[in-house]
């Protein structure tokens, strides 16, 4: 089988030639169709995890993957949830044994999985599973609720859209932080402010329009050395959540703030819920560039150059 694959840290991605890989116990073999692309792709082969999880190479990249099941390990599917020919999605990503999305076939654990609704393609299902479980997880980790002010830095591209159409969606009043280009798309998915971080310093802007403060901030860009700003924007008990460990909880619960790191779980739960809410119109995740295959070293270099306004899915023939 064709796949994606790194063959040692800090190496080019290059399209293999693979044996189809065959499911465990627990596990699924899942003929891709499409594979969603994330920042945290190539920050694996960056070293994001060195040092706390061994890494096999090669190593297939990605997490994110919507396909048709194939085959079950022995013994048994887990609760026989999945026979061969249904369409799931979900995360399969495990450096330790080598495996990611970006191949022809992957394989992952069944309770990883989520069902595939009818009307739901491929393609838009690649794009739920780590931006939208993110958005869902940190949205809660926040505790906001109907008419509080959150603040999502760094609303451009896909958690940072899910995070304000699921906040929006709850009665919360967004700010999104973003540049000009997309400063419309976020209004049209539901943030009542938009704040242009080209033009100034994002906590600047923000305490000039909220002086009393804010209540709550998913921060999806800042990391250690400049994240105090943005909590400082907070008042009394709010919360910030951070994407990039950046939050030092007992610092910020020393100046009476709440902090947490947290990372995308994509529990089945979640992305059903997800795909429900997309198949209803209730959540839009915009895929602004579709890639095949071979072209994933290409689509991971245009996100890491920042030019993604949405969701990068590579299609697999």
């Amino acid at each position: 089988m064709r796949a994606v694959v790194a063959t040692d840290f800090h190496t080019e991605p290059t399209l293999a030639d693979l044996p189809v890989p065959e499911p465990g116990p627990g596990e699924v073999l899942v003929k891709i169709a499409a594979a969603g692309v994330n920042p945290f792709d190539w920050k694996v082969v960056e070293g994001a995890m060195r040092g706390s999880v061994h890494h096999e190479f090669p190593l297939v990249l990605g997490s994110d993957g919507a396909g048709t099941v194939v085959s079950a390990g022995e013994p048994g599917l887990e609760d026989a949830r999945f026979e061969p020919g249904d369409r799931v999605f979900g995360q399969f990503m495990d450096v330790k044994l080598g495996r990611g999305s970006y191949a022809e076939y992957a394989i992952t654990k069944a309770a990883k999985l989520a069902r595939l609704p009818d009307k739901l393609d491929f393609a838009t299902a690649a794009a739920i599973p780590t931006a939208g479980a993110a958005a869902h997880d940190f949205v809660e980790g926040t505790g906001a609720g109907p008419g509080q002010t959150l603040l999502v830095n760094g609303a451009s591209g896909g958690v940072g859209q899910a995070a304000v159409q699921l906040a929006a969606a709850q009665g919360i009043r967004v700010i999104a932080t973003t540049d000009p280009d997309t400063a419309a798309l976020l209004r049209d998915l539901g943030a009542a402010e938009t704040v242009d971080f080209t033009a100034g310093p994002t906590a600047d802007q923000v305490r000039a329009a909220h002086p009393d403060g804010i209540d709550a901030v998913v921060d999806l860009v800042s990391g250690p050395a400049d994240i105090e700003p943005i909590a400082l924007l907070l008042k009394p008990n709010g919360a910030i959540v951070s994407s990039n460990g950046a939050v030092d909880a007992d610092a910020f619960a020393a100046k009476g703030l709440r902090g947490s790191n947290l990372y995308a779980n994509a529990r089945p739960g979640t992305l059903a819920s997800l795909a429900e809410s997309v198949q209803r119109g209730q959540i839009r995740f915009l895929i602004d560039h579709e890639a095949p295959l071979e072209e994933a070293a290409a689509a991971l270099d245009r996100l890491k150059a920042g030019r993604s306004r949405g969701k990068t899915v590579l299609t697999v023939a």
